[in-house]
């Protein structure tokens, strides 16, 4: 067996599983479950209309393999929203390829970026994260042969990434940075300023940047969050240089089970990720593809998806923020809340960890899941900063969302 997959971390959702084991949830309330970014908006019907119709096609597109540099209709579905979304004209051959979901790629991408070998023996090459983070990262580097290197966050700033900490000698061994934004779970957009940083510092020691964009296009201000391509050719990058940006359908457009997104960016990147998934065996379906297509095509569903999250979220902060550290994000659709500080507790190394103490006491008394922030972190640097917090995915419908918030108020008021 591959001896890098002893590294790998139980994902945060079996360790929540772990967490509520022996636990019984009152049966006075119904269940709720805030735990699981995944979105239960309903699918548009436009959407299931036009894979029907192109799964009754004549060969209804399952007769042949698909490409897996993508059909060009799909291509240039994502060029067009590219241009109409940030105001950017990409190549559709050449800089935009379908993928499986921005998960699949995002840990693939890993697998073509890093080279193993780059370094003295006993020295292995960096992926650096941000920490609070997207598991995947953590994963795709190690079984890409690197050591993953957790960034720190500024609470004071909404817990965005602190580049200018990382030491020299890590920047020198980086090969591939992730970045999320709109992140998660803290729902933080990266500025220009702090997109020209991170590019600089790619021009310096000249590694990857994969830029997860895949929340997009959820958000609560009149100004949409800017992504790392329109970043990049604000400042003169437009051949989007060791960049790639990756998005997808699921949250955009209600179909997670579509397992639908595009990469965009660095010409050359892209030509060797095609090379990589061809030997992968990642072609999208030609039924999927049309659909996608169609999704791309269209915002009027977009508009409502989103409307539907800011009532939800207008509903929910304000009445989670009377016991609660905890504020609209700027985008996404998780609220990242600080636990209060009498719920007590310790972690394993006997730090205080009230996050997990207050998950399971909230599970057990009102049946409402949430899940701990220090899952969706590392001890880095001497600290975890998603301790003493939760993330709540406001996935549900805007009553569901409200009655889980009411029995949070009631708990904390009640502990």
């Amino acid at each position: 067996m591959n001896p890098l997959l002893s590294r790998l971390q139980p994902y945060p959702f079996e360790r929540l599983r772990q967490l509520f084991a022996g636990v019984q949830p009152n049966p006075a309330y119904a269940p709720i479950s805030l735990g699981i970014g995944e979105p239960r908006h309903p699918t548009p019907a436009f959407l299931k209309d036009t894979l029907c119709q192109a799964i009754q096609s004549p060969d209804g597109g399952l007769a042949n393999y698909p490409a897996t540099g993508g059909t060009p209709a799909l291509k240039q579905a994502c060029a067009t929203w590219l241009a109409r979304r940030y105001g950017l004209e990409v190549d559709a051959n050449s800089q935009i390829l379908p993928v499986n979901g921005s998960r699949e790629a995002l840990f693939a991408l890993a697998q073509v970026v890093v080279d193993p070998r780059a370094f003295a023996q006993g020295e292995e090459p960096v992926v650096v994260c941000p920490n609070p983070f997207y598991q995947i990262y953590e994963g795709a580097a190690y079984l890409s042969g690197a050591q993953p290197w957790f960034a720190p966050s500024d609470p004071q700033r909404n817990f965005a990434t602190d580049w200018a900490s990382v030491p020299h000698e890590i920047w020198a061994r980086t090969q591939l940075v992730y970045t999320c934004s709109p992140g998660n779970p803290t729902g933080a957009v990266m500025p220009l300023e702090e997109w020209a940083q991170l590019f600089e510092l790619s021009d310096r020691y000249g590694f990857v940047i994969a830029s997860d964009e895949c929340y997009s296009e959820i958000y609560f201000r009149d100004e949409p969050p800017l992504g790392g391509l329109q970043a990049a050719h604000r400042l003169g990058r437009t051949d989007f240089r060791r960049l790639i940006s990756l998005t997808s359908l699921s949250k955009r457009s209600n179909v997670p089970g579509l397992r639908s997104g595009f990469v965009a960016g660095d010409a050359a990147l892209i030509r060797d990720f095609l090379l990589y998934r061809t030997y992968h065996g990642s072609a999208m379906s030609t039924t999927v593809q049309a659909a996608s297509a169609a999704a791309w095509l269209d915002e009027d569903h977009v508009r409502d998806n989103r409307e539907q999250y800011r009532a939800k979220f207008a509903a929910v902060t304000p009445m989670l923020a009377t016991v609660m550290d905890v504020r609209l994000p700027d985008a996404g659709f998780y609220l990242w809340a600080g636990v209060p500080a009498h719920f007590g507790g310790q972690d394993h190394s006997g730090h205080p960890q009230r996050d997990t103490v207050f998950a399971r006491e909230l599970y057990a008394q009102y049946n409402v899941t949430v899940l701990p922030g220090s899952y969706l972190a590392r001890e880095a640097q001497g600290h975890n900063p998603g301790r003493h917090r939760v993330r709540m995915a406001l996935v549900a419908e805007t009553a569901e969302c409200v009655e889980a918030a009411r029995r949070i108020v009631r708990f904390i008021q009640s502990a």
